[in-house]
């Protein structure tokens, strides 16, 4: 298998950061802008997309800042995708930092997946 290369994203959003944790770390708030469908038991989730399902287990989450997931398919592996919200203490601008792995030659392309996401979710948001 192909080693995968982490990489990390950070994206300028004008919201709050506990509107924004609602988007990142709920079900229905994650709906709305990473995927057609997402439904949660505990800590394991289901995305669709399309009609295609990939499960991820919530490793972490904090409220208000972060939320941690792992594939199902990356269980014995040390790969996650992690959705940060930081705030700058001097300016309180809020980003949203992305950290996720892909394989080499798939880093560019998930890069713009992530950048299409995060825009749908400021159109969410109205922060567009």
């Amino acid at each position: 298998m192909e080693e995968k290369i982490k990489y990390e994203l950070e994206f300028p959003i004008h919201a709050s950061p506990s509107l924004i944790y609602q988007y990142i770390s709920t079900p229905s708030g994650l709906s709305e802008w990473f995927a057609d469908n997402v439904n949660s038991r505990g800590e394991l989730f289901k995305f669709i997309w399309d009609g295609a399902e990939e499960q991820a287990k919530l490793l972490t989450k904090k409220s208000g800042e972060r939320v941690k997931f792992r594939w199902l398919d990356d269980e014995d592996e040390p790969f996650y995708f992690e959705i940060r919200i930081q705030v700058d203490e001097i300016t309180k601008d809020v980003s949203l930092m992305i950290t996720d792995f892909a394989e080499e030659d798939e880093v560019e392309e998930a890069k713009m997946l992530w950048t299409n996401q995060i825009s749908d979710l400021k159109q969410v948001l109205g922060s567009a």
